[in-house]
């Protein structure tokens, strides 16, 4: 495995391809771009660079915030028109009088107030952490695993009443298996969750996911659904899936749970063999 270099920030040079019937390629980014340990494999990078300069659409759809998605475009060298960022709730579009590029233009909030009261009943030894529409987020004491640049450590009562675009809430004390199934006794309404590779849980507003984003940038760039592909890894990608595999393609990594791939209509290699770069070179 080979690490992309941190400091390269700028897309390639190499002249862009402008295509006339380009692909909406949507990227998850944990356990599909990116290892665990934050790296990139090369054959990855310069995949996503290939489909770019052939002029197709790659952009991002992660249940990350904004702060740690940013970084992963620029190591990608990508400057898309749109990002899905939260898992849905945030989507982000190009800006050149922001700083960063970039600037919200769509924000889906709740109220966190019910689900934090709900899950804390059965989790209480649980950590939690909530993302307001700024990207400034609370965070309560043991979520010490996490980026928490842009973030305060508050009580849990201080998580309460405010306006949310996402929770994450994770339990040490819990193997996988037995999180699904307490989250399945929470009989969680009203809110749209997905749990992680490890006792942790994204929740976005009710109806709010990648899929519905992805819908939304689909069609301010005017992209048939039969030219999307979707590839991810994880259980808060099956919508996107179920979305992308009506018209287009869903290809699942192949470490992926069983219920993912169920979901998608391809299954590549896994991220240690780098299976991202083998989908996006079958792109024409």
């Amino acid at each position: 495995m080979s690490e992309f270099p941190a400091g390269r920030i700028a897309p390639d040079e190499r002249a862009r391809v402008p295509r006339a019937d380009p692909w909406l390629v949507a990227l998850d980014v944990d356990g599909t771009v990116m290892h665990e340990d934050e790296t990139i494999d090369a054959a990855v990078v310069d995949a996503v660079a290939s489909a770019r300069d052939r002029g197709h659409l790659v952009t991002l759809a992660t249940g990350r915030s904004w702060a740690t998605t940013a970084p992963v475009l620029a190591h990608l060298g990508l400057d898309p028109e749109y990002v899905v960022c939260a898992n849905g709730a945030i989507t982000m579009g190009r800006d050149d009088t922001e700083p960063s590029g970039y600037a919200r233009v769509h924000v889906e909030t709740f109220d966190p107030t019910p689900v934090l009261e709900r899950i804390r009943g059965f989790l209480p030894a649980g950590k939690f952490m909530v993302e307001l529409p700024d990207g400034f987020r609370l965070y309560t004491e043991g979520m010490s695993d996490w980026n928490l640049a842009n973030a305060r450590e508050v009580v849990f009562e201080e998580l309460l009443d405010q306006r949310a675009t996402r929770v994450v809430v994770t339990s040490l004390e819990h193997e996988v298996e037995e999180f699904l199934a307490l989250v399945d006794r929470m009989g969680l309404h009203h809110v749209s969750y997905a749990i992680g590779w490890t006792a942790w849980m994204d929740i976005a507003p009710d109806g709010v996911n990648k899929a519905t984003a992805l819908e939304r940038v689909r069609g301010w760039l005017d992209v048939p659904i039969d030219r999307v592909i979707a590839v991810g890894d994880g259980r808060n990608d099956i919508e996107m899936f179920t979305w992308a595999g009506a018209g287009g393609r869903a290809v699942a990594m192949g470490q992926a749970p069983d219920e993912v791939k169920a979901a998608a209509t391809e299954v590549t290699g896994s991220i240690a063999e780098a299976g991202l770069a083998e989908v996006l070179r079958t792109l024409p």
